[in-house]
């Protein structure tokens, strides 16, 4: 079997993180895809409650039948480190072959993971091309829309006309009704300015 492995914060998730789960698995020779949201994150980046993330991982990827959100990292140790998650994931699944579904933009990054060289023999990347990170020597054929998860929070903390009408185009309309109904993000919210 053939695990992608798609992990990040997912805070919250947004049209191009599904864009890349269907990417990866229409291309990439996958039998299934794990979403993993982070559970503390290693450079101490404040999240809204993994409770929350994971709900709202579930009704964006919900369409997708081979994608499964996984809980993984909220059984390990603190802070999250891809490389024993993904050593977790390899004790769970022996016979799977592992990979890790990363943005362009790791590439220039790798530096500040832990032993990306060991993630790597681990679970190989299968890259897809982040708007403005593009890698010399790595061709893609398909780039992702450019958005983020802090500019769709910034969106979530307004209340302009303009602001909804862009929510509409970049959150899956499951995970924008789950935050509204939760109060995540908003003004006055303890997820609005992370």
């Amino acid at each position: 079997m053939r695990l992608a492995v798609y992990g990040g914060s997912f805070d919250p998730p947004h049209v191009a993180h599904v864009l890349v789960a269907a990417y990866a698995l229409a291309v990439g020779n996958f039998d299934r895809l794990l979403v993993v949201p982070v559970f503390a994150h290693a450079f101490d980046k404040r999240l809204t409650p993994f409770e929350d993330r994971v709900a709202m991982c579930e009704r964006a990827f919900a369409e997708l039948r081979r994608v499964e959100v996984s809980r993984i990292e909220s059984r390990l140790g603190v802070p999250s480190r891809t490389l024993t998650t993904l050593e977790a994931l390899r004790a769970e699944h022996p016979d799977a072959e592992l990979a890790l579904v990363i943005g362009s933009d790791v590439l220039s990054a790798k530096d500040k993971w832990y032993r990306f060289d060991d993630v790597c023999r681990l679970a190989p990347p299968f890259v897809v091309e982040r708007s403005g990170y593009e890698h010399p020597g790595v061709s893609f054929g398909f780039s992702l829309p450019d958005v983020s998860s802090t500019h769709v929070r910034a969106l979530l903390a307004t209340e302009a006309e303009s602001a909804e009408r862009e929510l509409r185009r970049l959150v899956p309309s499951r995970v924008l009704e789950y935050a509204r109904a939760r109060g995540l993000y908003g003004k006055g919210s303890s997820t609005s300015g992370t």
